[in-house]
């Protein structure tokens, strides 16, 4: 280790440091937390050429300002940002080097709901039960604060150019495949139509425990919940509660829980209502018992995937303030070279 640090200032509301969790202690009550989009650092794990996901800082709504003690690459994905690098216009959806001296400041979401900041080295922070994570439902990890001055790892190659990739689409709602869970045969054929006739937006009541969804449509899909014993219950189930407003639990929900679940989100589509905001549409779709339901995709292949997209990051000219520091030429000559025998 070189003692490389990323050093955050004025930081929004909400920023913590993720990675994708803590599986398997749900018996515990510990669920599993970790990345609102875990596919974010995926595509950041692909962008720096690294193995897998690292330790990252999540950006709900609003990034902050950022500097770097040692020179490294830094990843922007999930939701896209305004960034800057001194004054300097950023891409998103892409990896940049950052010396130290310069400031990189991330503003406010242009679309989606949160976005991602990750070293090539990663965040280094002390892990706890194998993950760096802030858990705050669990009292685990802090929020990021002024002055937060963060380890990192050491990137090998901390000069490697710019590069870019195609985002995994999920940015502006869509459709969102629902599997059969233990409840949802409580739920009768004409409560189910209605509830995948619906059309739903994001509500305000929306964390990292659930995701509230609104809808402007009568919500005759109600099931009393009363006298139903407690369940265990993990991120993606769609609970229905009492006044018949759906939550879709999030990464830091309750291990257990007593309201009627319609049924869970298939994970691949979690991403897709995570970065859905306000005015995003959405919809269910039954998957039949009867059919094949798609597996979740295996990590190597989506990393596999993921880099394939990448490519070099081109520059724009006219915004290269220090363009005259490149050799544009590599050689003079007399300008008769295709005249000669």
């Amino acid at each position: 280790m070189t003692g490389a640090a990323l050093i955050v200032s004025a930081p929004g509301p909400a920023l913590t440091v993720q990675d994708l969790g803590r599986p398997g202690h749900a018996g515990q009550g510990l669920s599993r937390g970790g990345a609102l989009d875990p596919l974010a650092l995926w595509e950041a794990a692909a962008l720096l050429g690294l193995k897998g996901p690292v330790a990252s800082v999540e950006m709900p709504g609003m990034g902050a300002a950022f500097e770097v003690t040692a020179p490294m690459r830094l990843a922007l994905t999930g939701a896209p940002m305004q960034a800057t690098l001194d004054g300097q216009p950023l891409v998103w959806h892409a990896a940049h080097p950052v010396q130290p001296g310069q400031i990189l400041r991330i503003g406010g979401t242009t679309g989606g709901t949160v976005g991602y900041l990750t070293p090539a080295g990663g965040i280094a922070t002390p892990p706890l039960m194998g993950s760096r994570a802030a858990h705050l439902a669990a009292g685990i990890g802090t929020l990021l604060s002024d002055g937060t001055s963060l380890p990192t790892g050491d990137d090998p190659t901390p000069h490697r150019p710019a590069c870019t990739l195609r985002p995994e689409p999920r940015f502006g709602g869509g459709s969102l495949r629902l599997l059969h869970g233990p409840q949802t045969h409580l739920f009768d054929h004409a409560r189910m139509q209605s509830f995948l006739a619906a059309r739903f937006t994001r509500g305000p009541r929306s964390n990292r425990q659930a995701i509230q969804l609104l809808c402007d449509a009568a919500q005759d899909w109600h099931l009393d919940a009363g006298g139903m014993a407690s369940e265990p219950i993990q991120a993606g189930d769609v609970q229905i509660t009492g006044d018949g407003t759906p939550f879709v639990l999030g990464p830091e929900c309750q291990t257990i829980g007593g309201y009627p679940r319609i049924g869970s989100i298939h994970p691949e589509d979690l991403p897709r209502l995570i970065q859905a905001d306000a005015r995003s549409p959405l919809q269910f779709t039954l998957l039949d018992d009867a059919g094949a339901v798609p597996l979740p995709v295996p990590p190597a292949a989506r990393l596999k995937r993921l880099a394939a997209s990448v490519t070099p990051l081109l520059r724009d000219p006219a915004q290269m303030q220090d363009l005259l520091s490149y050799q544009l030429i590599s050689g003079v000559t007399a300008g008769d070279d295709l005249d000669r025998p």
